[in-house]
């Protein structure tokens, strides 16, 4: 049976409190804000719309009739932002940022449900099959706006760092 708008909405705050995530993170419910705030719908056909959209025009719209994955996409979203600020916070410098934030947000689904905490990380596999972690990157990046405001040209800009900060 489909649940209403009112429903989904109840079912996410619960969730929601599990992780002590802020409602600034969660979507809205059947009233847009226009800002790309995920918003949450029901359609005539009894469909789950994930939909986000900014200044009156659609960005993306995903659709399920399954409760389990749109209660997936709200989530995945949530604790992305919610392990972003967590690695802001807890920054390693000679880390990649991603080993924190993939880390946190696999660990809140997890809180949430196991089989979620499974799919994020193959996502995150995914990512990393085609961008792999690079540690010195950040340090790398420090590096070139240095170098930048010595007023190097980018080539040499790029080939200094690469030396002193290698893939």
């Amino acid at each position: 049976m489909t649940k209403t708008v009112t429903e989904i909405e109840k079912i996410v705050k619960q969730l929601a409190e599990k992780i002590n995530a802020p409602s600034y993170l969660l979507p809205t419910f059947s009233s847009p804000i226009g800002d790309a705030t995920p918003n949450i719908e029901v359609d005539n056909l009894g469909l789950y719309n994930y939909v986000i959209s900014e200044r009156g025009n659609e960005y993306e719209r995903k659709l399920t009739s399954e409760l389990d994955d749109l209660l997936y996409w709200i989530f995945s979203s949530v604790t992305f932002s919610m392990a972003c600020d967590y690695e802001l916070k807890n920054r390693i410098e000679e880390k990649d940022c991603r080993r924190i934030i993939f880390a946190k947000q696999e660990e809140l689904l997890g809180i949430l449900d196991k089989k979620w905490e499974e799919k994020e990380r193959k996502e995150h596999q995914s990512i990393l099959e085609n961008s792999p972690f690079d540690d010195l990157a950040g340090l790398r990046a420090t590096y070139c706006g240095e170098l930048r405001a010595k007023g190097l040209s980018e080539s040499e800009i790029d080939k200094l760092a690469y030396e002193k900060y290698p893939e």
